[in-house]
């Protein structure tokens, strides 16, 4: 029986959620091109095939279906969501939009009862979105670091004498950069979403999914480290020109393969613990008969009420977000950070200095400002760098916590502290910390500057700056940081009244270059 009025109105509604949702497509086809989400594409059709093996086991109801309302809110929510998403123009929002709609539609068409048993294939469509940037530095450092030390381990097991400083692995001769291409992230992505599918094929207890899926993390994290050991061991053993072949021929398949290998060993290792005796064939439902004859399912979608009221308000909002212009990129009249002065106050600030390409490149500001200050009879100096980001929408600051740790520093106590007295444009919070590496202190200051507003917390700071995109249109955004050296011998309470002395100075001119909304 074909149901040709409710095939019209789900595609209907289809092609207008690609319309709606178009910033959401365009957002994931960036991030595909990137190392790190090249498996992206193939996230959709491995969730297709989940919904249609799970499909086989649902009967086809001819009958009315009496609880669509909860995938018609679901729905609508997804609409306001990637609506949101466009005013804002945060892309990523509609992208998550559209696994929320996904959902929603497989509710309003099965009902309530029937569709929330497909939630494993919905939920498998998580794996093909880009982290949230902060959330993928921190992640892309802390795996660098982990990677880093057992990397150093491994060496140290195969008598390879080895210093770690930071992320980089000295050798004697050699130094080697762990870089942020060897965070694993490019494995982990797609191993999570092979053990995901693993899981939901297993056919065992519970416990043993749970631990299918949770140990992929672990995994990728040995095998690259066991690659950044390999590395270093041929350079020990042959140089570092032969070190580049290997590492490409370690990238990419070969660890994923490997990633794979050990995921069937751990699966093999549990079935000896299950009283079914079986293979890691035989326990994985791999069963694709029928899948075709699944599909053609769609020629029976009822045109219910709700199908047509789902598919009528996206063609509205595609229709609207078709007509209305997107909004423009507000203008902000700001000073460039060469203009800053180099007197201030009694503290003379060093010509500007140039980042390495390379962290220049992980910073994607708009403009930058690293300067050394000096002040006659201060024993020490006080680093000052400011980074001014445009739209942080596609980018913008992140913690200095996140990448210290990835040059040796370690990080001894955060604080949030108010801004000393004297200090212009108080009151207003800042972050507090001291870093030490070896024998080295220091003591730093930072805050977020959100078109005036300066805070110590990052969350405060987000919020602020999409409250401001929806009133007036402006993202940018910026970080100010001051570290000073805390001398041998060098009380802390001394270090501190120097870093505000500087910090005293450095406020008065900000509002030229970072101005408020």
């Amino acid at each position: 029986m074909i149901r040709p009025m409710g095939l019209f109105w789900f595609l209907l509604a289809l092609l207008s959620a690609g319309v709606y949702f178009q910033t959401g497509v365009t957002s994931l086809a960036k991030a595909w091109a990137l190392p790190e989400y090249s498996h992206g594409p193939l996230i959709p059709l491995l969730s297709l095939f989940l919904f249609l093996r799970h499909l086989k086991r649902v009967p086809v109801r001819m009958g009315p279906v009496s609880d669509r309302g909860a995938g018609l809110a679901v729905v609508l929510l997804a609409m306001v969501l990637g609506g949101i998403g466009r005013l804002l123009q945060i892309d990523d929002f509609a992208a998550y939009a559209m696994i929320l709609w996904t959902g929603g539609m497989l509710l309003l068409s099965f009902g309530w009862r029937q569709g929330r048993q497909f939630w494993p294939p919905v939920l498998h469509l998580v794996y093909m979105l880009p982290l949230p940037g902060v959330l993928y530095y921190g992640l892309s450092t802390w795996l660098q670091w982990v990677s880093s030390n057992l990397g150093v381990w491994f060496l140290h097991q195969i008598s390879v004498p080895v210093f770690l400083d930071g992320n980089i692995i000295d050798l004697g001769v050699y130094k080697l950069q762990v870089a942020e291409a060897c965070s694993g992230l490019r494995y982990l992505f797609p191993i999570l979403s092979f053990s995901y599918i693993f899981a939901v094929l297993y056919r065992g207890p519970i416990w043993h999914k749970a631990v299918l899926l949770i140990s992929a993390a672990p995994i990728t994290v040995f095998m690259n480290s066991v690659r950044i050991a390999i590395a270093g061991a041929v350079v020990d053993r042959y140089g570092i020109e032969h070190v580049e072949g290997v590492s490409h021929f370690m990238e990419g398949w070969v660890i994923f393969v490997a990633c794979v290998a050990i995921l069937f060993g751990l699966a093999r290792v549990m079935l000896l613990l299950n009283p079914q005796r079986m293979g890691v064939v035989e326990a994985l439902d791999l069963d694709f008969d029928g899948l075709w004859a699944q599909a053609q399912r769609i020629r029976l979608i009822e045109p219910s009420r709700a199908l047509i009221v789902a598919a009528l308000v996206m063609g509205a909002g595609a229709l609207a977000w078709a007509v209305i212009p997107p909004r423009p990129m507000v203008e902000v009249a700001r000073e460039p950070f060469h203009a800053f002065p180099a007197q201030l106050g009694a503290w003379v600030a060093s010509s500007p200095q140039s980042l390495d390409p390379q962290v220049a490149k992980v910073l994607a500001a708009d403009d930058y400002h690293s300067v050394t200050l000096t002040k006659a009879g201060e024993r020490q100096p006080v680093d000052l760098f400011m980074a001014w980001y445009k739209d942080q929408m596609t980018g913008g600051t992140h913690s200095p916590t996140i990448c210290l740790p990835s040059a040796g520093w370690e990080i001894a106590g955060l604080q949030s502290v108010p801004a000393p007295e004297g200090v212009e444009g108080a009151p207003f919070t800042l972050n507090r910390t001291v870093i030490q590496k070896g024998m080295e202190r220091m003591l730093v200051y930072y805050w977020y500057d959100q078109q005036g507003v300066r805070t110590a917390s990052s969350y405060y700071a987000k919020l602020s700056m999409t409250l401001s995109k929806l009133e007036t249109g402006r993202s940018d955004g910026a970080i100010v940081r001051l570290i000073t050296p805390i001398g041998p011998g060098e009380s802390d309470s001394a270090a501190e009244a120097r870093l505000q002395d500087a910090l005293r100075a450095v406020v008065v001119p900000l509002p030229r270059f970072l101005p408020k909304s």
